[in-house]
């Protein structure tokens, strides 16, 4: 399923290494906001992260699961790719 990766992380390295480990999961469709296609145990591992290389006292982060038909419906405006439009799969 289609998962989408926000965050607000307050300092400057732990978000350049956050956004370096989300990388590893999924396309940077904006520079806080990454669309990944994971697995239930990808998501825990990204959770896991979270708490273990974030201060979740001032950072954030939102995972949110999209289906495929919201997925189809979404309108990109401006610069920018749909995941779906890339044509690869997650082996």
């Amino acid at each position: 399923m289609i998962t989408i990766v926000t965050y607000d992380i307050t300092d400057p390295r732990r978000l350049q290494r956050f956004a370096k480990f989300l990388r590893e999961y999924g396309l940077r469709s904006q520079k806080s906001v990454f669309e990944c296609r994971l697995t239930e145990s990808e998501i825990r591992e990204i959770r896991s992260a979270c708490r273990d290389r974030l201060d979740l006292a001032t950072d954030a982060v939102r995972i949110y699961r999209v289906c495929s038909g919201c997925m189809a419906r979404a309108v990109v405006l401006g610069k920018g790719i749909k995941l779906k439009e890339l044509g690869w799969e997650l082996v």
